[in-house]
């Protein structure tokens, strides 16, 4: 496995960093539109619920490679080109936004009821209400899935090796079709990932305990 290192480190740390990359960008943008859509799921007006519903239940139910090769096929032939890599990042970000958006929801339906009638019932609107007083407290109970979610964007991150995404996984595709050294190859493509995924996984545990 060193060996297998030594000999491609550049391909394996360019793999490394566009993985990082998209990992990142695709974390922030889905914690922000899963968060929305939560909200959507939740509030009074039935018609927002409904497009809040929609979105979670397309989204989630099509496979992420579905969503994937529509934007690296499909926009570029009748909207706008665009390359393998944001592709990929924007599929990854679509796909994964729709299951943090239920696990929101599920954390803003466990606080209690009476927290947004008491808000209200100080006179703050009901946007306040839920900024202030209700997400803060939705997000600290769902943190553990939370975590598990951002856990599962990174490993299914490996989508851009099927658009040309330069990724880790496509990256270690191209250097065992190279060197036919596929188990070496693939455990250190392994060991990429756990250098990403392991930090998240200790420090929401940290943060699940530290705000317990």
């Amino acid at each position: 496995m060193i060996s297998a290192f030594t000999n491609n480190w550049q391909n394996f740390l360019t793999g490394f960093g566009w993985t990082l990359l998209s990992s990142i960008v695709a974390l922030f943008f889905s914690l922000i539109i899963g968060s929305l859509f939560a909200i959507l799921e939740v509030v009074p007006n039935k018609a927002l619920r409904v497009i809040g519903n929609i979105y979670v239940e397309i989204f989630r139910n099509i496979p992420l490679l579905v969503i994937t090769m529509f934007f690296y096929l499909v926009i570029p032939l009748y909207f706008v080109k665009i390359n393998g890599f944001t592709a990929g990042t924007i599929g990854l970000t679509i796909y994964t936004s729709a299951f943090i958006a239920e696990t929101v929801r599920s954390g803003i339906n466990s606080v209690d009821v009476g927290q947004m009638e008491a808000s209200r019932a100080q006179g703050m609107k009901y946007t306040q209400a839920m900024r202030y007083i209700v997400l803060p407290q939705a997000f600290k109970l769902v943190i553990p899935p939370l975590g598990n979610q951002f856990v599962n964007l990174v490993k299914n991150s490996s989508v851009l090796a099927f658009v040309a995404g330069f990724d880790l996984m496509y990256q270690g595709n191209a250097i065992a079709s190279q060197t036919f050294d596929t188990v070496n190859t693939y455990l250190v493509v392994g060991v990429f990932y756990l250098i990403i995924t392991l930090p998240i996984s200790y420090y929401m545990q940290h943060l699940e305990r530290k705000l317990a």
